[in-house]
């Protein structure tokens, strides 16, 4: 007769690590078997989200709430809204460390109930600059702060700010720790994700990444090219792959986000099943596209018409209007860079987009494409 039992135990192998080991044993012999053990993050709303899921990018001038609207009027729906997260655009820690600089700054994070789930991106290098922001950020309601440790635009990065925290880890893993002091200090939990790149000047996946796990994150955006690199080539997706060996192998569950020349959702899909990333976050694919995330284009099998498309640019504009220009928060000419995007690949197309080009305020631009629109 033979009889199985077991039972577990922790060895201390060294003064940072732990091994859980099970015994089991019975009257022929006994086996010593490892536990692999995942220590559990924070995930917060990320943990309800379906996989895959797809992010809205966070984008200066371009992802405001007017934009955001129509993304969430036109492509996010009751079926795919658990597929969704959107963030806002990025806002500095330092300018939301004071109430001055919060008034100032304060349009860049309002937000609609239509949106949720809904992240707000913060900038920073002083972490307690960064814990005031993610108080105040916090007390906003929203789902979850991301940092941004990825920017390579000079004036972000001159500040050590971006993708400057590449050059400084142990700053970085301040940074993050300061993050969630501050939502702990207004009395929250919400969690905290960064989104980065795969090095500065080259790739430093080995050694950055890493650094990131130690801190608690949620979620890990990362656009795959370096700061250097800019958007000049071609994002290296096969870097997930390598990512995310090194988050399986730091024994923490953080989600895996890849970034970087998705031109579409089905695109999205399928980065997704081949590189086995949890989600995929869109940039400049959603540029003149507010039904991105419904997986309606031109071209597709529910086809968006001519017309429609530029209704929805003359709606985009009116909201615009009414949310963010003079004498309010933003010029008009901030929403013009829209305007290629939504006005191109159809005949007359050049000409109608120098007409908006020239305009300054949504009744112009309703008129000149009314006028166009007449005429075909």
């Amino acid at each position: 007769m033979t009889f199985v039992s077991g039972i577990r135990f922790t060895i201390n192998s060294n003064e940072t690590e732990n091994r859980n080991l099970f015994i089991f044993w019975s009257n022929a012999e006994f086996i010593l078997y490892p536990v692999i053990q995942i220590q559990m993050n924070y995930l917060g709303f990320w943990e309800k989200l379906d996989k895959p899921f797809f992010c809205l990018a966070p984008m200066s001038d371009v992802t405001d709430i007017a934009f955001r609207q129509m993304l969430a009027k036109y492509g996010k729906h009751r079926e795919n809204r658990n597929k969704v997260v959107f963030w806002t655009e990025f806002v500095s820690a330092d300018g939301l460390s004071d109430k001055l600089g919060r008034k100032k700054l304060s349009h860049m994070l309002e937000y609609k109930e239509m949106e949720r789930p809904i992240v707000a991106q913060v900038f920073g290098a002083n972490p307690e600059n960064m814990k005031k922001a993610c108080q105040y950020v916090a007390s906003l309601g929203f789902d979850g702060i991301d940092i941004n440790m990825g920017c390579p635009d000079k004036s972000v990065v001159s500040q050590g700010a971006g993708a400057g925290l590449i050059k400084k880890p142990q700053l970085a893993r301040e940074i993050i720790k300061a993050a969630h002091a501050g939502i702990k200090s207004a009395g929250l939990s919400i969690p905290v994700s960064v989104k980065t790149r795969i090095g500065f000047n080259k790739e430093e996946i080995d050694t950055w990444i890493p650094e990131l796990l130690k801190e608690d994150i949620s979620a890990l955006t990362i656009h795959l090219r370096t700061a250097k690199e800019l958007s000049l080539v071609p994002a290296k997706w096969e870097y997930i792959i390598k990512i995310k060996k090194i988050i399986e192998k730091s024994r923490k569950e953080v989600l895996l986000i890849g970034n970087g020349d998705v031109i579409s959702l089905q695109d999205a899909e399928e980065k997704v099943l081949k590189y086995g990333c949890d989600g995929v976050m869109i940039g400049r694919g959603v540029f003149g596209n507010p039904w991105f995330f419904s997986g309606k284009e031109i071209g597709s099998k529910e086809p968006i018409s001519l017309k429609e498309k530029l209704q929805i640019l003359v709606e985009h504009t009116k909201l615009f209007e009414k949310e963010l220009s003079k004498p309010k928060h933003k010029n008009f000419a901030v929403m013009k860079k829209h305007y290629k995007a939504y006005v191109n690949g159809f005949d007359g197309a050049k000409e109608l987009r120098i007409k908006l080009m020239e305009t300054e305020n949504a009744g112009q631009v309703g008129k000149i494409v009314n006028d166009f629109l007449s005429k075909i």
